[in-house]
């Protein structure tokens, strides 16, 4: 019996963890939603000015020693603080390797219609693209 009700009790506390594990990037989609205009804006910025064709931002919450802040999540009362960086930095600091900079830009999507974002998480961090709104800008 007592074997039963742990089996049981599995599913709902693994459900419950899983949520636990969502939330901040479901507050990361809520700070993005926030901030497109602004890194739309300074993504557009990077590439005009020539700096780089491939404009990437590092969201994170915590401190963070790459690219430049141009979202503080202290001044705007939000969860995420934005940083933008470019592919070549990334590559220059080791983040890309040099051998998965091709790799990398065949899924490098249009940045006019989607924003690269390194999400850092106290597990580790991951590349995720977030769309623009239509109609905007």
């Amino acid at each position: 019996m007592d074997r039963e009700e742990l089996l049981s009790a599995t599913p709902e506390d693994g459900g419950a963890s899983q949520q636990k594990q969502e939330s901040p990037l479901i507050s990361l989609e809520k700070d993005l939603e926030f901030y497109a205009d602004a890194i739309k804006e300074v993504s557009i910025e990077i590439m005009v000015e020539g700096i780089s064709a491939y404009p990437i931002f590092i969201a994170h919450q915590h401190e963070v020693n790459l690219g430049e802040v141009i979202l503080n999540k202290e001044e705007l009362n939000t969860n995420w603080t934005i940083q933008a960086s470019t592919l070549e930095e990334f590559v220059e600091k080791g983040i890309i390797s040099k051998e998965k900079r091709e790799p990398f830009l065949k899924v490098y999507k249009k940045p006019e219609d989607f924003m690269c974002v390194f999400v850092i998480v106290p597990e580790g961090a991951n590349f995720i693209y977030y769309p623009y709104k239509k109609g905007r800008g």
